[in-house]
């Protein structure tokens, strides 16, 4: 068989098992479907410079893109084998018995995972091999291949060959082809959609979020200065980044839903979804950001958000004398490690239930997540949240600590240029130049800007609800013609300028000034 068609054949059946595989994952769990958990264990052991890497390439979109990558190795992978397999079919089928091994083994990886999570990579696996039987040696393969390679001594007997049957052949064969590989993106994309089905849209919208005992206090005026191009001081829900480690959106059953509060305290609490909505709520503005930010990034948001103060049920759990550190734990296995201290003095700490008026989106944490004002998403903001366990920073290391990244992560002041933007043409004369600036629990006393190497100059600030929201600022520039250097820099609630110095992300958040590159005709 000519080698095209061969590989032809090992994609075909790559992709059935693939597809055929996400429908069998519909009953077994979605993290169970073999390129979910084949891309999981990749983010959990890929060295943390690539990891990086593709959240500075993809952002809000790496995980797609590793889906997708992932997708087009095994398709390179598939296509050798049915190139091997048209040669000796027990090469393909030991090519296909290494991707279910590879699969089911992938998906026992995963947290919660029992014996049926390697259905999926095992029923995919045998339709793969029928399929592959089926095109280079069974019914579907064509008369011309078979007379051809004839000698091959692995080979079944040939097959004879009708006057004229070459090219028909041929045609049937890459129909199959085509139809398979339909079939398996139907499938694929079916069982996605019944995933989402037997998700927790329906029980989300179900939910009416009881009315906050202490609301949060109206926006003031002008929190929203008129720049074009500036950062609205609430981020939608749609807008609010998300950068996290799960490949699929965890669907998690509010009715299902439990809070355990646990480790070193006096008394373990257990808590229901309707527990949490059944107690006072309180609202409160807060900015997230991600560890993962560079300098003038985007992966930061401020939202309204509604919850039960972490403080209260700490302090009626009573954690023990050590116990140092609060590890959020994850319906998915994630954890984060939060200094018990800082869900104590006093801060806004939540367990959400509700952001920007409305239930918790499922991508962001439904039912229920932590949000604490002033540290970085990464060491506290543990979404799809079912443990709070009292431990201490000497014997437990959260998610992302043996990952290279530190133990303890409080935000940096941090401020960035919205408008304009990099290699902008503008011109001569009075040009706003706007942004936001953020230093979360401390607050921003200043923000200041400055073009080339001139003085700095103060910027004006918009009123903000409180220190652990960030804040808009404008300053309005004489611009004159020629190309220019824009910076800015904030400096915070306790009188702390923002360094110039720049660093990466790793392991504690980045530090630097933000500029813009304009050019003014």
């Amino acid at each position: 068989m000519p080698r095209p068609l061969a590989a032809l054949a090992g994609v075909a059946a790559a992709a059935l098992a693939l597809g055929l595989a996400e429908l069998i994952a519909v009953a077994t769990g979605a993290r169970s479907a073999p390129l979910v958990a084949v891309g999981g264990v990749v983010v959990d052991t890929v060295p943390e410079p690539l990891k990086q890497f593709a959240i500075d390439v993809f952002g809000v979109h790496d995980k797609t893109a590793l889906l997708i990558g992932t997708g087009v190795l095994l398709a390179g992978f598939a296509a050798v084998i049915g190139v091997l397999a048209a040669r000796r079919l027990a090469v393909g089928f030991a090519g296909i018995a290494v991707f279910g091994v590879i699969g089911a083994a992938a998906a026992l990886t995963r947290p919660g995972a029992g014996p049926a999570a390697v259905l999926p990579a095992v029923i995919g696996a045998s339709a793969a091999a029928l399929l592959l039987w089926a095109l280079l040696a069974g019914p579907l393969r064509p008369a011309a291949a078979a007379s051809s390679s004839a000698a091959a001594p692995a080979e079944p007997a040939p097959v004879p060959v009708r006057p004229g049957a070459g090219t028909a052949d041929r045609r049937r064969f890459l129909s199959s082809v085509g139809v398979s590989v339909g079939a398996a993106l139907i499938t694929g994309a079916g069982g996605r959609w019944l995933a989402q089905r037997r998700g927790v849209a329906t029980a989300r919208s179900a939910v009416t979020l009881p009315a906050p005992v202490d609301a949060a206090p109206p926006l003031p005026s002008g929190v929203d200065p008129a720049a074009p191009g500036l950062s609205r001081y609430v981020t939608t829900n749609r807008d609010f980044y998300r950068i996290d480690t799960a490949l699929v959106v965890p669907q998690v059953d509010p009715d299902e839903w439990q809070l355990r509060i646990h480790g070193r305290v006096t008394n373990p609490i257990t808590l229901s979804y309707a527990d949490l909505l059944g107690m006072e709520l309180v609202e409160r503005y807060v900015t997230l950001a991600c560890v993962s930010n560079e300098v003038g990034g985007n992966l930061i948001g401020n939202a309204r958000w509604l919850g039960v103060p972490v403080r209260d049920l700490l302090v009626e759990a009573g954690p023990l004398p050590g116990a140092d550190q609060v590890v959020g734990r994850s319906v998915d296995g994630w954890t984060c490690g939060t200094p018990t201290e800082a869900l104590l003095d006093g801060r806004d700490a939540l367990l959400a239930v509700g952001m920007n008026g409305q239930p918790l989106p499922v991508e962001h944490g439904f039912p229920v997540r932590m949000v604490v004002p002033g540290l970085y998403g990464y060491v506290s903001a543990c979404k799809w949240v079912t443990e709070l366990e009292l431990t201490s920073f000497a014997d437990f290391d959260a998610y992302w600590v043996p990952r290279g990244w530190a133990a303890q992560g409080p935000i940096k002041t941090q401020s960035r240029i919205d408008t304009p933007r990099v290699r902008a043409e503008l011109s001569a004369g009075t040009v706003a130049v706007a942004g936001v600036a953020w230093a979360p629990h401390r607050g921003i006393s200043g923000v200041e800007v400055r073009v080339d190497d001139g003085p700095w100059q103060p910027a004006e600030l918009a009123p903000a609800v409180s220190a652990d929201t960030w804040v808009q600022w404008v300053w309005q520039w004489p611009a004159t013609s020629g190309e220019h250097l824009l910076q800015v820099r904030a400096t915070d609630g306790t009188g702390a300028t923002q360094p110039e110095l720049r660093q990466p992300v790793a392991p504690d958040g980045a530090t630097g000034w933000h500029s813009v590159r304009v050019t003014v005709q």
